[in-house]
C-alpha cells in the first residue's frame, strides 16, 4: 500500500486536537477536559496526522521546545485502521518531522506503552526509566506551615524549578498549564527559598498530581497531603519515575494502587535532570 498517496500526513488544527484529546480518553488515558487548549498554545506546529478523504484517522504530538528538546506523545490510530502499518508508517514521519524541527543534536523524549517500547528501540529510543501511574482517593489533611498556593509572582522560581527537573526550559508549556480552569498549584517555600511544587489537575476521572517535584521525600510528602485535601473524596493519580525509590515508598505509604505504566525514553542524550527530586512526572503526552 503506498501511504504516502492514500493518506495525507497533515498539521492538525485545534479543533483536530480535540478530537486526539477524545481518541485519548476512550483508550484510557484519563486527559483532562482542558488539556487541549495548553497543548496547543505550547507549540501550534507539533501536531500531525494521517487523513482519509479528509477524515482524521491517527494523530500525535511532535512538540519542539523552543528548537532545544521534542517530545513525541498522543500516538493513536483509530481501531479500524490498526495493523496494517499505518501506525508505523505515521511514527516514522512523525520522528523525522520533528527531527527537522529541532536544532541539530537536539534530543526526543517519549513515554512508551510496555507493548510498543520494542518498535520506538528499533527506530532509536532507549529506556531511561520505568513510570507507573498510581491511583489514590483524597483524603483531607493538615496543612504543612511552609505549604501555600503557588501565585504569579512565584512564576520565575517555579519556571527554574521546572527547568531543573525536566531537564528544558518551558515556559510557553508551564504557565499555561498553571493557568487551566480547576486547578490547584502548590509551592513549598522554607527560609524564602522553594523546596518544591506541585500541581493538582483537573482529570475527565478524579484528579492528576503533574508535576510533583520536590527537594526530598518529606517535602514531596507535604505536597502530596496538601493535593489529597484539595482533591477530598475524589480520585487522584501520580505518575512516578520508578529509579525515583522514595516515590515508591510515598505510593506504598498513602496505598495508592497501581494502575498501569510507561517508559521515559530518549532519541539521543537523555538530559541530565535530578531523577531523586521527580515524585510525579508531567504529562506522558507533553513531557
Amino acid at each position: 500500500m503506498n501511504f504516502q498517496n492514500k493518506f495525507k500526513f497533515i498539521k492538525l488544527n485545534c479543533k483536530q486536537v480535540d478530537i486526539l484529546i477524545k481518541w485519548a480518553d476512550e483508550e484510557g488515558w484519563n486527559p483532562g477536559p482542558y488539556d487541549a487548549d495548553v497543548y496547543w498554545r505550547t507549540d501550534p506546529g507539533g501536531f500531525y496526522g494521517f487523513f482519509d478523504k479528509g477524515e482524521l484517522i491517527a494523530g500525535g504530538s511532535i512538540v519542539s521546545y523552543n528548537g532545544d528538546f521534542g517530545f513525541m506523545g498522543f500516538f493513536i490510530v483509530r481501531p479500524e485502521y490498526r495493523s496494517n502499518g499505518i501506525g508505523k508508517k505515521l511514527w516514522h514521519l512523525r520522528r523525522d518531522t520533528l527531527l527537522k524541527r529541532l536544532n541539530r543534536g537536539a534530543s526526543i523524549g517519549m513515554d512508551g506503552v510496555i507493548e510498543m517500547q520494542q518498535f520506538y528501540n528499533r527506530g532509536g529510543f532507549e529506556i531511561a526509566f520505568r513510570d507507573l501511574r498510581y491511583e489514590g482517593i483524597g483524603k483531607e489533611y493538615s496543612t504543612n506551615k511552609n505549604i501555600s498556593s503557588i501565585e504569579k509572582s512565584d512564576y520565575t522560581k517555579i519556571l527554574e524549578y521546572d527547568k531543573m527537573c525536566f531537564g528544558f526550559n518551558r515556559p510557553q508549556f508551564m504557565i499555561n498549564w498553571m493557568e487551566m480552569p480547576e486547578i490547584r498549584k502548590f509551592k513549598y517555600v522554607e527560609d524564602r527559598e522553594l523546596k518544591g511544587f506541585a500541581v493538582l489537575r483537573k482529570a475527565n476521572k478524579g484528579y492528576k498530581i503533574c508535576p510533583l517535584f520536590a527537594d526530598t521525600s518529606e517535602i514531596a510528602e507535604e505536597l502530596l497531603k496538601a493535593c489529597s485535601s484539595a482533591a477530598k473524596g475524589e480520585y487522584f493519580y501520580l505518575d512516578i519515575p520508578i529509579v525515583n525509590e522514595a516515590a515508591r515508598e510515598l505510593v506504598k505509604k498513602y496505598k495508592m494502587e497501581y494502575v498501569f505504566e510507561c517508559a521515559r525514553m530518549y532519541y539521543g542524550t537523555p538530559p541530565n535532570v535530578p531523577v531523586n527530586k521527580i515524585f510525579g512526572i508531567t504529562t506522558f503526552e507533553l513531557g
